[in-house]
């Protein structure tokens, strides 16, 4: 027969070309593939049959609307990236004097980066600078304080500003905040010192107020005003709230919200949720929640996990998993399951650090939204209220992981959100101390195409190897293989031999 022929004919360095040559290929694919993954997160042959083939073959891509959003060109997603990124003021960021350096007097270890610090030289610059400034002697030297990096040239400068208001009648609240927040060694020391800013700061914002409308250069010393003003009264709330004065904390936030309703980038509503959550006080929680958890407004891991927090609360003391598989989920409990995907997909950083399966550090003053610092932050404050919640951190442990079962590939493709961009894991590296192991968002399988190759590179190279090493015992096992492989075609010439007259199947051959 002709197959048996054919076999008989191959040679052992024959099989030894055939599986080098083979391996060799596969693992330029197999190179190839990885790089691409690598640069691009997805399989360049998966990719290229996605693209070109599934249309020709009549394929229809069934992404939602919100998916297709996320994918409207590489300029689209750059822009997308770009947004999703931005980094934040912390919205509940500690008092350096009194409980980042007590961190570092005690561990020897620095808490903020200098990243993180040079961002908050910007925004302190930002906000309690302007340009009238070197008008006045007191504003002028702490218009240099904000840009030293030296953290006791700063202190020194506050302290010469308020000799010169205490010499010559100048009024600076801006070196009070300065003291509070980088000399003062505890939260009492930091409170005296920001109501003696709140005295300053309220008369400069009266005067101010009337002159505003004079000229653009008195409408930015307004605004300058309004910024420490508002910065003043939050972090006395926050002082009192460290200091166990909770009610106080919630109605100084009230107020602050109710004069300044405009200020909403600060997030004071982040502050005042933390507190609610503190006084158990959950039907207001839900009234602030209803007002900022909207649509049109961006999230944050506080407005997701609080939601989250209060729909488990109405099903977590008797919730369990057994009773649930067995009976299936109620409306309430599906609710509460919805809302924790909806946070997880957010930031899916959160649970390992409510769950304690992963070490909290202290939250850095900038946080990255979806990002592991915004997730330390969160944790940071509110690990507490999810654990006086009975049964609330079980219900998050059974369900959470859940999330990606809904979205397999989150960094391409988002259910609820945008896919997540990938600029998080750096930005966070900036962020974070470098002893803290920066948690990045789960990421996507290696592809099957890669798996493949992998394996046929492998499987192949050993193939070359044995039959180099044994050739007679692999040529045996080769044609064995081959001659199995070729039997069902040995089987069809002979039934078409025995059914055609032999003369025909003469010149057919011989064609």
């Amino acid at each position: 027969v002709f197959g048996t022929m054919f076999l008989n004919t191959l040679t052992p360095k024959f099989y030894v070309a055939l599986t080098g040559t083979s391996s060799l290929i596969s693992g330029l694919i197999l190179i190839f593939e990885w790089w691409y993954f690598r640069k691009y997160g997805t399989s360049f042959i998966e990719q290229v049959s996605v693209s070109h083939l599934r249309p020709l073959l009549g394929g229809v891509d069934n992404s939602s609307p919100t998916n297709s959003n996320s994918s409207n060109g590489d300029a689209d997603s750059n822009r997308q990236s770009v947004s999703e990124c931005k980094v934040w003021r912390n919205p509940l960021n500690l008092f350096r004097g009194a409980e980042y350096n007590r961190y570092t007097w005690v561990t020897g270890r620095e808490p903020l980066t200098y990243y993180d610090m040079n961002l908050s030289a910007q925004d302190h610059q930002t906000f309690f600078t302007c340009d009238s400034d070197h008008l006045r002697p007191a504003d002028a030297i702490m218009q240099k304080a904000w840009r030293e990096r030296n953290p006791q040239a700063r202190i020194s400068a506050a302290h010469e500003s308020l000799e010169l208001e205490e010499l010559h009648g100048c009024v600076c609240a801006t070196a009070s905040i300065l003291l509070a927040e980088e000399e003062a060694t505890t939260i009492v020391e930091a409170e005296k010192l920001f109501k003696q800013a709140l005295k300053t700061g309220e008369g400069c914002y009266r005067r101010s107020q009337q002159l505003q409308h004079h000229g653009a250069q008195y409408e930015a010393q307004h605004r300058r005003d309004t910024n420490v003003l508002v910065y003043i009264k939050r972090r006395l709330a926050m002082c009192s709230r460290k200091l166990g004065r909770t009610r106080e904390a919630v109605k100084m936030l009230r107020d602050l919200m109710k004069e300044f309703p405009l200020l909403s980038m600060f997030n004071i509503h982040e502050n005042l949720l933390e507190s609610l959550l503190e006084l158990q006080n959950y039907a207001d929680v839900q009234a602030v929640l209803a007002k900022y958890d909207d649509i049109s407004l961006p999230k944050s891991a506080t407005i997701c996990y609080t939601a989250a927090l209060l729909k488990a609360r109405a099903v977590s003391d008797k919730f369990s998993p057994e009773a649930a598989s067995r009976r299936g989920l109620s409306t309430a409990e599906m609710n509460a399951v919805e809302a924790i995907h909806r946070a997880v997909e957010f930031n899916p950083h959160v649970p390992k650090y409510l769950l304690e399966m992963k070490s909290l550090i202290l939250p850095p003053e900038h946080i990255l939204k979806r990002g592991d610092s915004e997730a330390i932050a969160y944790a940071f404050f509110h690990l507490q209220h999810w654990k006086r919640v009975e049964g609330a951190l079980n219900l998050l442990h059974c369900t959470w992981e859940g999330t990606f079962r809904m979205i397999p590939y989150p960094l391409e493709k988002g259910h609820l959100f945008y896919p997540y961009p990938i600029c998080t894991e750096t930005a966070d590296r900036e962020l974070l101390p470098m002893f803290h192991e920066v948690s990045v968002y789960p990421k996507k399988e290696l592809p099957f195409f890669i798996l493949f190759t992998a394996g046929l590179c492998s499987f192949t190279a050993m193939l070359a190897l044995l039959t180099h090493q044994f050739p007679e015992l692999m040529g045996v096992f080769a044609k064995a293989f081959l001659s199995t492989l070729f039997a069902p075609l040995n089987f069809i010439m002979e039934k078409v031999e025995s059914i055609l007259p032999s003369s025909l199947w003469h010149q057919l051959t011989r064609i």
